[in-house]
């Protein structure tokens, strides 16, 4: 399959985050044939029941592996064409990028290339499940290429992530007679105009940090005072968290309880000659990762902004110029380490 076929066949096989045995299994089968035909070794690497990596390398030496994930946000949609354009859920987040990289994949074997790999991660989009895995089962390589939409420039930083769930509590009552209860959603709305007047920093290269309250829920019903509200808020981070954190719990004062789900940190990155670059705002794999499969590079076509929409889509040429994009990049980080 060319790269646009390829494309499209992984759309059309529906992978939500928590859902991804399917198409791990075809991408298993497809790389299986690439390493019978190459000498390469293919494995599934097991995160939970009937959820797994896919990673197979080429060649003794493991110097580069081209990574992303496999997962999907809901809903699912599938593939079609529009003009210049592929459209479906994973168009460019990122099923165009896992065409892309193993179609590079096939350049580079069919030129007698080894030294590389290539690694597709389950989990992205809720946990990072899948990295946070293959970061316990390195494979020694000294440089991983993690693809998501960046327009294919390389990113010079990406901002991190902290998430929190505010939770509050109160006294159910009779709505008439409001004295005798204590509303939790009169509690929650308070602590949250406070976490909104927070000053959050600001990076020369990452930009400012910025809020999002992404849920808001609580109560029983019109007439009764609710005894129970919660909230869940984004900060996406651009340096060192302490001083924000200690703000939240400032703005809450006692209003209601501040449950840490996830933080992950900004990231600073580097560039390589002749690729043009770019910052962007999103998180990735790559501190789940850890270091631990080489230093990172951030790139992939299709824009961020059309990701998670029910207008995903992605344009054939930068598909193409993907493909051309992280073939040089295997052949040159190979360069780099045999100097």
């Amino acid at each position: 399959m060319e790269v646009f076929e390829l494309t499209r066949a992984l759309i059309d096989i529906e992978s939500i985050t928590n859902n991804e045995e399917r198409i791990g299994n075809f991408l298993h089968d497809y790389l299986a044939r690439l390493a019978t035909l190459y000498g390469g070794r293919i494995e599934r690497m097991a995160v939970e029941p009937r959820r797994f990596n896919v990673f197979a390398q080429f060649g003794d030496r493991l110097t580069v592996t081209l990574s992303t994930h496999i997962d999907t946000v809901p809903p699912f949609f599938a593939s079609r064409e529009e003009g210049d354009h592929i459209c479906g859920r994973g168009a460019c987040d990122t099923k165009g990028i896992i065409a892309c990289m193993i179609k590079a994949a096939e350049a580079l074997l069919e030129a007698g290339t080894r030294g590389f790999g290539l690694l597709f991660v389950v989990g992205e989009e809720r946990n990072s499940a899948g990295a946070y895995c293959a970061a316990q089962q390195p494979r020694g390589s000294r440089y991983i290429v993690n693809g998501e939409p960046t327009e294919n420039k390389l990113a010079l930083g990406s901002k991190g992530a902290l998430r929190y769930e505010l939770v509050a509590c109160g006294k159910m009552a009779h709505s008439a007679y409001p004295e005798l209860g204590d509303s939790a959603i009169h509690k929650l709305i308070d602590a949250l105009a406070e976490i909104r007047r927070i000053p959050l920093p600001t990076d020369p290269l990452l930009g400012p940090s910025t809020l999002n309250i992404g849920t808001l829920a609580g109560g029983r019903a019109p007439n009764v005072v609710a005894d129970e509200a919660r909230a869940d808020i984004m900060i996406r981070l651009v340096g060192d968290s302490a001083e924000t954190k200690q703000a939240l719990v400032r703005a809450v004062a006692g209003r209601a309880e501040l449950r840490e789900v996830i933080e992950i940190p900004a990231l600073r990155l580097n560039a390589l000659d002749g690729i043009d670059t770019t910052v962007v705002a999103f998180t990735t794999d790559i501190p789940a990762f850890g270091g631990q499969w080489g230093e990172p590079f951030l790139i992939g076509p299709g824009s961020i902004h059309v990701a998670h929409t029910l207008e995903e889509r992605v344009p054939k040429q930068q598909l193409s110029e993907a493909v051309e994009i992280y073939r040089r990049m295997v052949i040159n980080l190979c360069k780099r380490e045999s100097k």
